[in-house]
């Protein structure tokens, strides 16, 4: 990942999964901001073979500079679901 600031919204995330994605009925990435708070955005699928998940962010998500972690999660037609690795991602404030 690129620097990436406190509010902004010109942001895509793309989160590799490493799992084949036929099949996938829900594809989420699942943060943590600073100060603990947990949520997810939506996701598209953008290779299926591949695993390659990304959210196109909107003003007002990323809201909190910080430390960040953010991980996959997939969900199956059959039931299975598929947790990712987090990674750690520092959003800097704007002229720091």
């Amino acid at each position: 990942m690129n620097i990436i600031f406190k509010g902004q919204s010109a942001l895509r995330i793309i989160v590799r999964t490493f799992t084949d994605l036929e099949g996938c009925l829900l594809a989420l990435i699942r943060y943590r901001k600073p100060g603990g708070v947990v949520g997810e955005f939506t996701a598209g699928i953008e290779d299926v073979a591949k695993g390659v998940i990304f959210h196109e962010c909107i003003e007002g998500e990323i809201d909190k500079g910080g430390w960040w972690f953010f991980w996959a999660s997939v969900t199956f037609a059959d039931g299975r679901v598929a947790p990712g690795e987090v990674v750690k991602v520092f959003v800097w404030d704007e002229g720091k």
